[in-house]
């Protein structure tokens, strides 16, 4: 990697944060972590990420309504975007699709499979 990738956990799941944050970390990542979806928005404004991890139910401003600005923001557009949620329909994960997510991985999940993902959507696999 030659510029550190700078990448958004947003998750209301202290746990998963923790684990996602240490993992991202180890393998080199500028982690920013939000534990809902007013602090992904601020987030999101404020720094130019690679990547977004998204959680579909957090408090306040869900993961799809995080997409949508994501995706309707020239600026932020080059973004890449993951939903992880327990939503598991496959009418759940189309609508994910639809939205502009670059992928979708359902809970739970395997940590390992969910940082070759991460490294598959920034061109690092």
């Amino acid at each position: 990697m030659n510029k550190q990738r700078k990448i958004l956990l947003a998750d209301d799941e202290p746990n998963i944060l923790l684990s996602l944050d240490f993992l991202m970390r180890k393998v080199g990542y500028e982690v920013f972590i939000a534990r809902n979806g007013s602090e992904a928005i601020e987030i999101i404004r404020s720094q130019k990420l690679d990547i977004a991890v998204l959680d579909i139910m957090m408090p306040d401003i869900d993961g799809y309504q995080i997409c949508e600005f994501i995706k309707s923001h020239a600026s932020y557009k080059s973004c890449k975007v993951l939903f992880l949620s327990a939503k598991s329909k496959e009418s759940e994960i189309e609508k994910g699709l639809k939205m502009g997510a670059d992928a979708y991985m359902t809970k739970p999940f395997s940590t390992r499979s969910l940082l070759v993902k991460v490294q598959e959507l920034l061109g690092e696999a």
